[in-house]
């Protein structure tokens, strides 16, 4: 993690990309490209051209809930950040409170037996920290109404304090999203797919650029403490599985060519993470051996340095406070010198950061096919 990297706040991205200006849609944000430490500038609009055909784009399908609901304490007024139903029925939440500019600030004092008075005759009532390790995020029993119907009435988007203002939920939908048939959902947007449009994923299609999709419902992130995530819910189907394999094995049946068998060409066939959350449940659907299998329920892996990944070659993410674990993903992606040399360019070039903000792409470092073929 970059703690020495100083982040000025005026690179916080406060609303998103279309309403910045006029005629402007959600792809109109700058796309960084790390490979190795070679990194250039672009326009999130010239992606396509940044891949090959043969390429695989990893995205999560999990919906976005209004997962922040208003409630009283006593007459104490606390806001509700609901993260992940578990499979006792219970919800595991985060109790804040309003900070009286529409955000809200951490809350101390949690404890056993608190209980909260929801809207619409909904009561919670706090049992146990989540993990013995933390005591910010709660397993609480909900009694009444039922939470997907009052975060559907009364929730509205989790929100954070670099943000100008509450936005619709609408704005934290991705064009991956599809409705689960149980209500579940991600506490806060996988931010990473966020620029995508259908005129961009049709464009890519055309391309020859493949798409897989995978589930992982997103908890409450840690705002302030940057914390390793907790477990969370994720699906990798059996369709998405064997896509992934296929390509990886086609991408190693024409590495193993001899350069002219290639046409003089890349091999292609990179399997890139839309988000780290893609990574987190393809990985974890991963065996030693790096053949993905379906795989679903909770997943605990915490992607670092040291465990490495098995199957993802390239990542498309967006840029991380410094302190962020997510940065440990990163780093077992492409490298540390490449998170480092791709950060101190991100700041210096004035990149945007947050869920509506800038990306960043990190591909593998491009072998130098030129010359071989000039002497083949």
């Amino acid at each position: 993690m970059r703690t020495s990297l100083r982040v000025p706040g005026e690179l916080s991205a406060r609303v998103p990309a279309e309403q910045r200006g006029p005629g402007l849609g959600r792809d109109a944000v700058r796309l960084l490209v790390s490979r190795g430490t070679e990194v250039t500038h672009h326009t999130f609009a010239q992606l396509p051209r940044l891949l090959e055909a043969g390429d695989l784009l990893v995205v999560n399908t999990s919906p976005t809930l209004a997962a922040a609901a208003d409630g009283l304490i006593g007459h104490a007024r606390v806001v509700v950040h609901f993260s992940v139903r578990g499979d006792d029925g219970r919800w595991a939440v985060e109790l804040r409170d309003p900070d009286g500019r529409g955000t809200t600030r951490p809350r101390a004092g949690a404890r056993a037996g608190t209980e909260v008075r929801l809207p619409g005759g909904v009561r919670l009532a706090l049992e146990e920290p989540l993990t013995p390790r933390g005591w910010r995020l709660w397993w609480a029993r909900v009694s009444g109404a039922g939470v997907a119907g009052l975060l559907r009435e009364y929730g509205r988007p989790i929100r954070y304090s670099y943000t100008e203002r509450d936005q619709p939920l609408s704005a934290y939908q991705t064009v991956f999203a599809l409705p689960s048939a149980d209500g579940a959902g991600s506490a806060e947007m996988p931010s990473a797919a966020r620029p995508f449009t259908a005129r961009m994923v049709a464009e890519l299609v055309s391309r020859g650029v493949q798409f897989a999709p995978v589930t992982l419902h997103t908890g409450v992130a840690s705002a302030e403490a940057h914390e390793p995530p907790y477990p969370e819910r994720f699906v990798v189907p059996a369709a998405s599985a064997r896509l992934v394999n296929a390509v990886k094995a086609e991408k190693a049946r024409r590495e193993a060519l001899p350069w002219k068998g290639r046409g003089g060409r890349r091999a292609g066939g990179r399997v890139i993470a839309v988000g780290t959350t893609a990574v987190r449940a393809l990985e974890s659907a991963a065996g030693p051996d790096g053949v993905v299998r379906t795989a679903g329920g909770w997943t605990d892996l915490v992607v670092t340095p040291e465990r490495g990944v098995r199957v993802v070659d390239g990542l498309l993410t967006g840029l991380h406070e410094p302190e962020a674990s997510h940065l440990l993903m990163l780093e077992a992606v492409a490298g540390r010198a490449t998170v480092d040399r791709g950060y101190d360019e991100a700041v210096r070039g004035l990149y945007l950061w947050h869920e509506f903000g800038d990306v960043h792409l990190l591909l593998p470092s491009e072998a130098p096919h030129t010359e071989h073929c000039a002497s083949n």
